[in-house]
């Protein structure tokens, strides 16, 4: 395992964005653009792929430490935090996927619900259904008797 997959592992672990990082590694003084750092979650076969260095990994922990648990003049707790960025993660998601009714379902036919496609009276109403026959059953491949060599008792 090495430093890219750590440092992946942290970031969805703790649900951290880009930008969160870049904040993380300014806390430290260690100055990284978001290009860099999606640099270092690309696949290594990519082109643009950067191997996470010891420096970078170990500025982000420092930083890590500094976000969660704050400083000695301010100190956080680290549960806080976390409970905070999952709360912002899942608005975040809320406000970027449409709500069912917006989006529109393909093949979609509604069922009515007028008294003359139902049967029986009250709460006990049913849609009424046609009952399909059962189709002749086509047999595709014959019976066949194998022969290998064993007698029938």
């Amino acid at each position: 395992m090495n430093n890219n997959d750590i440092f992946k592992k942290l970031r969805v672990a703790l649900q951290l964005r880009d930008d969160q990082i870049v904040e993380i590694l300014q806390l430290v003084d260690f100055r990284m653009s978001k290009g860099e750092i999606g640099n270092l979650f690309r696949n290594e076969d990519h082109p643009n792929f950067m191997e996470c260095g010891d420096q970078v990994l170990r500025n982000f922990l420092n930083g890590l430490v500094i976000h969660l648990r704050g400083t000695k003049e301010n100190p956080k707790n680290a549960m806080d935090v976390i409970k905070k960025n999952q709360n912002e993660v899942k608005a975040n998601l809320a406000a970027k996927q449409p709500s069912p009714k917006d989006k529109p379902i393909k093949n979609f036919k509604p069922v009515s619900t007028s008294k003359s496609k139902t049967q029986g009276t009250g709460s006990e109403a049913k849609p009424k259904f046609k009952e399909k026959k059962p189709a002749k059953k086509i047999e595709i491949v014959e019976k066949v008797q194998y022969k290998n060599g064993k007698k029938k008792s």
